[in-house]
């Protein structure tokens, strides 16, 4: 007599008319439901992701404008700065040249009256050159038209053969540096002698009236 062993020859219940191959599906089916539940954690997410990506996004445009803001700021200030130090440095040379002024005035009036000699020549030269090199401009000549902006009248007369305020002499040059006039030049001025264009002006008019006469005459002689 055999002893059977239980579970060996067990084989699952298979409904009747149905072959064992249909039992299969039913035992796949479980694991396709499986695979649906991690299908939505990955677009749950890849929708968490996309978020992130668009808020990190937004923060680096506020930071890149941020920077751009300050880049611009830094710019002015280091332009402001650089016109500061330039508006200093004018102001500094203009009061030095200045100073210059009376030793040059000094010079001048050697040199007309033939004593800038020997040494005192080539220094006077020298001082001159370096004045020029830091851009002192002198300026002032006679026969010029006045202008109260770089002239400053110290003497007043009236010509006959002047049309116009005009400088007739310069007392002291004047000197700028730059746009700037740091001493305007001290002149004497000549205004149009009174009257003079008046009588030029009546005397234009006689003129023709002789002729007149001159040519209403030629018929009544003949």
């Amino acid at each position: 007599m055999t002893e059977e062993t239980p579970g060996f020859d067990e084989k699952p219940d298979v409904p009747s008319g149905a072959t064992p191959d249909d039992a299969e599906p039913q035992a796949a089916a479980p694991s396709s439901e499986a695979g649906a539940a991690p299908a939505g954690d990955a677009n749950a997410q890849i929708a968490g992701l996309t978020a992130q990506l668009d808020q990190s996004r937004k923060a680096l445009e506020e930071r890149t404008a941020d920077l751009q803001r300050l880049q611009a700021e830094f710019q002015n200030y280091r332009r402001r700065v650089e016109r500061d130090r330039i508006t200093v440095k004018e102001i500094a040379i203009a009061n030095l040249l200045t100073e210059l002024l009376p030793v040059l005035d000094d010079i001048g009036r050697a040199r007309e009256h033939g004593e800038l000699l020997g040494g005192f020549k080539s220094v006077a030269e020298s001082l001159e050159t370096v004045a020029a090199k830091m851009g002192l401009q002198q300026f002032g000549k006679e026969g010029e038209p006045f202008d109260p902006t770089i002239h400053e009248a110290l003497m007043h007369s009236y010509a006959p053969d002047v049309t116009e305020t005009t400088c007739v002499a310069i007392l002291q040059p004047g000197y700028r540096f730059g746009e700037r006039t740091i001493r305007p030049a001290r002149v004497a001025v000549a205004e149009p002698q009174p009257g003079a264009q008046t009588v030029k002006a009546e005397g234009s008019d006689e003129a023709p009236a002789a002729g007149d006469d001159k040519e209403s005459g030629g018929p009544d002689e003949g």
